[in-house]
């Protein structure tokens, strides 16, 4: 995601080496801000998201009142632009001109609303905000700066925790039992036992 729209420094396949992973984008931008303030290229400097999924909020219940009012502000705000285009193109337009369209603006964003929700209320009667989200964010910088940004970063040289799925590793299907492994304390502690 860039703030700004800048073209992209490198291809969509060719992100780099993993520097460090992190659970939060907030904790990978302060990581990427580390790595610029030591003075790694920031064209260079990459953010992964991986397990990516589409979350959608609801934020509250519609119906016909709600319709009305955010159409009434819709149109409030549509009155003004045109009011003001009058206003610049004959500046000597009587004050209640200036209103009327102000009115007129509020009536059709309300009747433009209310029409809308009437036709989609069967379908969905609720108001909700949808953003994609990622599990995973790894921050990335070619071969040449790993070095550099993992002693930036105060990372050490050790490989990212926890094992990876790969493209062909096939996640268990509903129904099927996964026995887990036992975990690498156990084994040593059973190992002891026996000795």
């Amino acid at each position: 995601m860039s703030m700004f729209g800048g073209r992209a420094a490198m291809s969509a396949g060719d992100v780099g080496q993993t520097v460090a992973g992190y659970s939060t984008y907030e904790a990978a931008q302060k990581a990427v801000s580390t790595l610029i303030g030591a003075d790694i290229p920031a064209r260079h400097i990459a953010i992964v998201g991986s397990g990516l999924r589409s979350v959608e909020r609801v934020t509250g219940r519609l119906g016909y009142a709600t319709a009305a009012r955010s159409g009434a502000v819709n149109g409030l705000l549509l009155g003004l632009l045109f009011a003001a285009v009058l206003v610049i193109g004959s500046p000597t337009l009587p004050i209640p001109v200036f209103v009327g369209v102000l009115f007129v603006g509020v009536a059709l964003g309300m009747l433009l609303s209310l029409t809308t929700y009437s036709l989609v209320r069967k379908r969905r009667d609720y108001a909700s905000v949808i953003q994609v989200v990622a599990d995973h964010y790894d921050v990335t910088v070619p071969a040449s700066d790993l070095a550099r940004a993992r002693d930036a970063l105060g990372v050490g040289a050790a490989a990212p925790a926890g094992p990876r799925p790969t493209a062909d590793s096939e996640p268990p299907r509903y129904g099927e039992r996964v026995t887990p492994s036992p975990p690498a304390s156990t084994e040593a502690a059973a190992d002891d036992d026996r000795a």
